[in-house]
């Protein structure tokens, strides 16, 4: 079917902003006397929000990680934050289907207000109708919430037609309990296996095929 309504993620889908959340991460475990995790590992907070992946790797109580996450954003709303770059062909991308009528809208875990800088920053702003993320206390961060969100505030009422884009499970799992479609982008910091585990009609390997497969 054509999509009519395209609703995009942010990192990982748009932005390649591994090096400025991994060093933001870096410098909340370090000021909290934290054992530095291996790349790796620090890799897989990427995506889902740090309310949920904080306390599933490190255990610690709700006032902790509170901090860890007030630390976290020391560092990355200073520095981390523009410390990305765009995928290659994802402008051109996003050219192509507000060019065919798409309207575009975004849904990311990240505070709004950090997705709205970077998406002015990279001049992405233009591409989308409407940009919604998380609180910053991170009070909407679960994705299905955050699409809910923008459904709402879009006054979507009718959601044929409308297909989640995004790298990571939660994109996917997030967007079916909210009865969207799916599309997959295996390039980013989910792999295949992961998006095709979580229920992804489509997959993309590059930015390069989402038109295709959204027209």
């Amino acid at each position: 079917m054509k999509f009519t309504t395209a609703i995009f993620d942010l990192d990982g889908t748009i932005t390649d902003s591994a090096p400025g959340i991994l060093k933001s991460l870096c410098y909340m475990m370090e000021k909290h006397r934290i054992p530095v995790l291996p790349e790796e590992k620090l890799r897989l907070f990427i995506g889902p929000p740090l309310r949920e992946s904080l306390p599933e790797v490190f255990g610690f109580g709700e006032e902790k990680i509170e901090r860890m996450i007030e630390t976290y954003q020391e560092y990355y709303s200073d520095k981390g934050i523009f410390e990305c770059t765009v995928f290659e062909g994802m402008p051109e991308a996003l050219q192509k289907l507000k060019d065919s009528g798409v309207r575009i809208l975004m849904a990311t875990a990240k505070p709004e207000k950090f997705a709205r800088m970077v998406a002015e920053h990279f001049d992405l702003a233009k591409y989308f109708d409407f940009m919604g993320g998380a609180c910053m206390d991170e009070s909407r961060s679960n994705k299905h919430e955050v699409i809910e969100y923008v459904l709402g505030s879009c006054g979507i009422t009718d959601r044929t037609g409308i297909v989640m884009v995004g790298d990571r499970a939660h994109d996917m799992t997030g967007a079916q309990k909210s009865g969207l479609h799916t599309l997959g982008v295996a390039y980013g910091y989910g792999s295949a296996e992961e998006l095709r585990g979580a229920g992804a009609d489509m997959l993309a390997a590059s930015p390069q095929e989402i038109p295709g497969l959204i027209l």
